[in-house]
């Protein structure tokens, strides 16, 4: 294992700009890791209306746009965490959810949390692979 990997800040303007000090996403090695996406229209920089399936829905795509800018993908992924402001929701997430990942699922954790940003209903994040030929 060679420690001397470099760190890749991760930028693209098919996802939301950072909202705070952080990278939409760092690459390292063999790895690809995402900030948590919510469900912000990068067009408009404003939350998508209609709840937790369409914030669902918008944060994955913005994952996919970031994981993508890196040189990888939503197949690439080994490991989500979906926060979610009500744990009640878990299964309209899911419905959504299942339609980006179809086969050879990543790991994932799943937590109800007291409050997201910007009165998010749903936040994921991602660890992925990169190819050998993204990787440095």
């Amino acid at each position: 294992f060679n420690l001397m990997h470099k760190k890749h800040i991760i930028t693209t303007d098919k996802a939301p700009k950072a909202i705070g000090p952080y990278s939409a996403g760092v690459s390292t090695g063999h790895l690809v890791f995402s900030a948590g996406q919510l469900g912000i229209d990068p067009a408009t920089s404003k939350m998508v209306d209609g709840g937790v399936q369409e914030q669902t829905r918008q944060a994955l795509n913005n994952l996919k746009a970031v994981l993508e800018a890196a040189g990888s993908s939503l197949d690439l992924v080994i490991k989500t965490t979906v926060f979610l402001k009500d744990i009640g929701e878990f299964a309209q997430m899911n419905e959504v959810y299942g339609t980006f990942f179809t086969s050879n699922f990543p790991a994932r954790s799943a937590f109800q949390v007291g409050a997201l940003p910007l009165g998010a209903a749903v936040e994921i994040e991602a660890i992925a692979l990169l190819p050998e030929s993204s990787a440095e």
